[in-house]
């Protein structure tokens, strides 16, 4: 099963070459890193990007639904730790989401297979030397928009550390610069990636179909509105790309893999993840729909059975990622696949940059056809305006239910601005610098030249 995944993890056993450069700031001595040695042929140069999608396995198998889903509206806890820091927004530095090493892990690999991937092909262009370089500069770019999106100013490290006189206390960057540097590495990777890699590979390799939808996110968060609707343009072009119909709505979280989706995590039963932890468990689950998350559909939307258990008194039981009526309560590591980008999220984003332009008829077809999908009735502008209260509210409402627990809500509520409002009655946030993560103690304590973000000093 995946057998790209399988691969993945077995060439990563020579793709850590980089493993003692992995942590950002706690280096082993110089003189043992050896990617100038591993970096001999195609071979190695493949396994080495493999070696960045394994780091993106761990980066990701529990803190996509952390960073995207803790702090916000949609999501209920009864769990202690991470889960109840970020619901109550009690963080500190001492809590596990405030580490980025792991994605300081997928940068620091991505910076070796830049560096060394040219010298493989002796500086020849060549279609495999290009798709390999536009995967690492787009997973680097990934890492950093998580990075930027959680923390804000962040170091900004685009070389390998290969000698003693390197910088190892890196200062933070300002995040506009890091945003420029991502959305110059998802450039290259649209135009580099291959297009299509065949088959499943399609799904959990970084294509320009990926690239471009990872643009579509990066121009949102920056509010580039007219760049955003070209990206997501280049998406919904693309012959790759189709929505399923309502009856395989759950199989694209399920099982994986499928028409709508454009890049997940791919993961098995080697290379797994906590899935099941996040919402399985029922009560023990790290998070459970909330209330207001429950109450928010609208009648008859077809959704609802397929996101949580409608027939409990209180509903604890997410069956997005399992299957309508899945009721194992195991703790074990789950095989399924994390969908990061797909379809639908990208039409709805495209919808909103349409809408903030100030063209309603670009926006309503693109909020409608997920809409219907749902069974629920298209949406006209006075509708949409006397249910939400404009359109833009009505594709984040939208965007909340369709996306739900897929790790975008808190970072769609900060984006627009509206992270204090929804939250601050649930929780007190209402400083603006609160809004950000801490940088953990470790990170702080390891690097002199790092400043804890301005809230939690």
């Amino acid at each position: 099963m995946k057998t790209i995944i399988k691969k993945i993890g077995a060439l990563t056993v020579v793709a850590v070459m980089a493993s003692c450069a992995d942590t950002l700031l706690d280096k082993e001595p110089i003189s043992n890193f050896s990617a100038q040695g591993f970096y001999k042929n195609t071979s190695d140069a493949q396994a080495g990007v493999y070696g960045i999608y394994n780091a993106f396995q761990s980066a990701f198998r529990l803190n996509f639904a952390l960073w995207g889903e803790g702090r916000a509206d949609a999501v209920g806890s009864n769990a202690v730790g991470d889960p109840a820091a970020l619901r109550q927004n009690t963080l500190t530095p001492i809590i596990n989401s405030a580490r980025w090493d792991n994605l300081y892990t997928v940068i620091s690999r991505a910076n070796y297979a830049i560096k060394y991937i040219p010298q493989v092909f002796g500086g020849a262009d060549s279609p495999l030397r290009n798709q390999l370089l536009g995967q690492a500069y787009a997973l680097r770019a990934i890492a950093y928009f998580y990075a930027v999106r959680v923390w804000g100013d962040v170091p900004l490290i685009l070389e390998p550390y290969e000698s003693i006189d390197q910088e190892l206390f890196v200062r933070k960057t300002d995040r506009e610069a890091v945003l420029d540097q991502i959305e110059e590495d998802l450039t290259f990777a649209s135009v580099n990636c291959a297009a299509s890699y065949g088959g499943e590979r399609d799904r959990v390799l970084i294509t320009r179909g990926g690239a471009d939808a990872f643009l579509t996110h990066v121009y949102m968060w920056r509010k580039d509105y007219a760049n955003a609707i070209a990206a997501a343009e280049r998406v919904m072009d693309n012959p790759l790309y189709s929505l399923v119909t309502m009856g395989d709505w759950t199989n694209v979280f399920a099982i994986g893999l499928s028409s709508e989706s454009i890049f997940e995590v791919g993961y098995n039963e080697v290379q797994t993840n906590s899935l099941r932890i996040l919402y399985a468990l029922g009560s023990d689950s790290y998070y459970f729909p909330s209330e207001r998350f429950m109450n928010s559909f609208e009648e008859g939307d077809l959704r609802r059975p397929r996101i949580y258990d409608i027939t409990a008194v209180q509903p604890r039981m997410v069956w997005k990622f399992f299957g309508e009526g899945f009721n194992d309560e195991s703790p074990d590591p789950s095989a399924n696949n994390i969908v990061l980008v797909r379809l639908a999220d990208i039409m709805l984003l495209k919808a909103e940059a349409h809408a903030r332009s100030g063209q309603p008829e670009e926006a309503l077809p693109l909020l409608n056809e997920i809409r219907e999908r749902a069974g629920l009735a298209s949406l006209d502008q006075a509708t949409a305006e006397s249910l939400y209260g404009d359109i833009e509210s009505a594709i984040l409402h939208e965007r909340s239910i369709e996306l739900s627990f897929e790790g975008h809500r808190w970072f769609d509520l900060v984006r627009t601005g509206r992270a204090i409002e929804i939250m601050q009655p649930i929780n007190g946030l209402r400083d603006e610098a609160n809004i950000l993560w801490p940088i953990h103690e470790e990170a702080i304590n390891r690097n002199p030249n790092l400043e804890q973000n301005e809230f939690y000093r």
